[in-house]
């Protein structure tokens, strides 16, 4: 089988490899044999994606792989996942290429709204927060949505403390568990990917990494199931 391409949008190298380790991960756990992983990070635009302007930003860079970058256009991949939150540019390389693409956000609420279940976001951007949500729309999730917490301070300097991070994470997922009813949280955020395996394993409830839902959703489309 051709590879999976991961997508990193942001610039960070060591977020790449940290992302495509929890996806190679999960790849090997598929029954059956999976497809090796390949991973791409952009060469230009910013470390993470914490603003409006970052998202539009790398949706563009994105859409220009396409055109531009060889294993896309000599169809040597199975299938593509977009590691942003965001999915930036996905929409343009669902048009473009004849392989899946698959985006994290939309992977893990889609994941995190199975069998009827509300489902909140713990992240740390709040400048994101509407298109965050508008992404529950544009999926069409709003029913089983039942809000977003956010961590407070600069999500980047947060990001450079993995203690304080997942410390952070818990109580924004606490409080979509106590306060909003969650039934499910999503973590939101490639960059959050560490974290969110920490956070896996510490509720009663799923809590979602959207790297990996991202990795289920692809294979799945591969085998064609659902």
């Amino acid at each position: 089988m051709k590879p999976v391409l991961l997508i990193n949008p942001n610039t960070s190298v060591l977020t790449t490899q940290m992302m495509a380790d929890i996806a190679r991960a999960c790849l090997a756990s598929w029954p059956g044999g999976a497809p090796a992983l390949r991973a791409l990070t952009m060469p230009h635009g910013v470390p993470m994606i914490v603003e409006e302007a970052d998202l539009q930003a790398a949706a563009h860079a994105v859409g220009e792989l396409a055109l531009t970058h060889t294993e896309l256009v000599a169809d040597e991949v199975c299938g593509v996942i977009v590691a942003a939150f965001g999915d930036p540019g996905v929409a343009v390389l669902r048009q473009r290429l004849a392989v899946p693409v698959v985006g994290i956000g939309e992977a893990a609420m889609r994941e995190a709204a199975q069998h009827g279940r509300r489902f909140g976001i713990a992240t740390t951007t709040s400048s994101m927060a509407a298109s965050i949500e508008a992404g529950v729309r544009r999926h069409g999730l709003e029913a089983a949505f039942c809000g977003v917490r956010f961590t407070s301070g600069d999500p980047q300097a947060l990001g450079r403390q993995p203690a304080a991070l997942q410390a952070a994470l818990a109580d924004a997922v606490a409080a979509c568990i106590e306060l909003d009813h969650a039934q499910a949280v999503v973590i939101g955020g490639g960059p959050l990917g560490q974290a969110a395996q920490a956070l896996s394993t510490r509720f009663d409830i799923p809590v979602i990494g959207p790297v990996p839902a991202a990795c289920r959703s692809l294979l799945h489309m591969l085998a064609g199931i659902g």
